[in-house]
Order: C-alpha cells, then structure tokens, then sequence
C-alpha cells in the first residue's frame, strides 16, 4: 500500500536533507533545483518525473521505482542505481554528472545519455542494447560483460573497453574512438 499519492506536482528549490522527502508514489511530478544528496530516498515511485538541476549525489535509492524518469542537468556522483526497483525501470539522462555510480546488473536497454559524464561509472553485466552515448565521457568506465548490442558510442569519449568480454554485436563507433577497444592489446597507434 502506497503511503501517499503525488500527482502533477512542481518541487522547487526544496533541500530534502533537511526537509525529508514524504514516502510514496509521485506521478507527473517536476523537481528542480532540489538537493537529494545523501537523502534517504528509499521504498518511493517516481512515475513519469522529470529532475532538473538536483543534486542526487549518494542518495540511497534503495528499492526505489524510476518509471520513465528524466533527469537534467543533474549531480548524481556514487548513486548506486543497481539498488534501485528494476521493475518497468526506464530512465534518461541529459547533461548529468554520474561519475562512480553503478548499474551493475541492470537491465536499461535503450536508455540515453546525451552529453554526461560517466567517469568510472559501472556497467558490468548491465543490459544496455541500443543504449545512446552521445557526447557522453566514458574514462574508466567499467564495461565488463555487458551487452552493448546496437549501442551507439560514435560520438563518446574516451572509450576503453575490451569487445572479448562483451557483446558488441552491431553497435556503433566512430573511427576516432575505436582506438579504445584495441586498448587491451597494448599496441601503438599512430
């Protein structure tokens, strides 16, 4: 049983780690420029919402449900998605930091990231096909068994991933950023 009902609602410039955020389902709802950092925001539904210009960083999503959430220009450094209610789970990111996060094990497929930074994000084992890639910095992300099928990394940075220990099968690169799946072989490229 839902604790409390939210629909259509706007949150603007709220600090929940001071104010804490009421448990329940939030529907249509619109968060911007709130600070979630280190929140508790486990056990909520975020329903078609959509977050712009919130600071995300360690909060706890401990079973939380993001059903077809969108997130914008947001700061979610070290969210451990992977924790979160993989049920109907659909997400899009624009212009976010998510460094150190982790979708270990997800199953995301089609999820966009337009523009991010995903230093040292995650990915192992995560379902990501068709996932997009675009603009996206990928340093030392970790793509360790993941399927990248029909992924499109043709305008990301910094790729460095080993296509043995995934499956790559129709995804994009560009001839530019194709260097960092021959990394593994430590060979010189000029």
């Amino acid at each position: 049983m839902i604790d409390n009902y939210f629909d259509s609602e706007t949150y603007s410039k709220i600090d929940f780690a001071v104010q804490q955020i009421k448990k329940g389902e939030y529907d249509n709802c619109i968060f911007e420029n709130c600070n979630f950092e280190n929140v508790h925001a486990s056990n909520i539904q975020f329903v078609e919402c959509e977050f712009i210009n919130c600071n995300f960083s360690n909060a706890i999503v401990k079973n939380t449900a993001f059903k077809d959430v969108q997130f914008y220009n947001c700061k979610m450094i070290g969210v451990k998605f992977n924790e979160c209610d993989p049920f109907l789970l659909q997400l899009k990111f624009e212009q976010c930091q998510l460094n150190f996060s982790s979708f270990y094990q997800l199953k995301i497929p089609n999820t966009n990231f337009n523009n991010c930074n995903l230093e040292e994000v995650d990915f192992t084992e995560t379902q990501l096909q068709q996932a997009t890639f675009n603009e996206s910095n990928v340093k030392r992300a970790i793509f360790d068994r993941s399927n990248l099928t029909k992924a499109d990394f043709r305008t990301a940075l910094n790729i460095s991933m080993n296509p043995d220990e995934n499956q790559l099968k129709g995804a994009k690169f560009s001839k530019e950023n194709c260097i960092g799946l021959l990394h593994k072989y430590q060979i010189v490229i000029e």
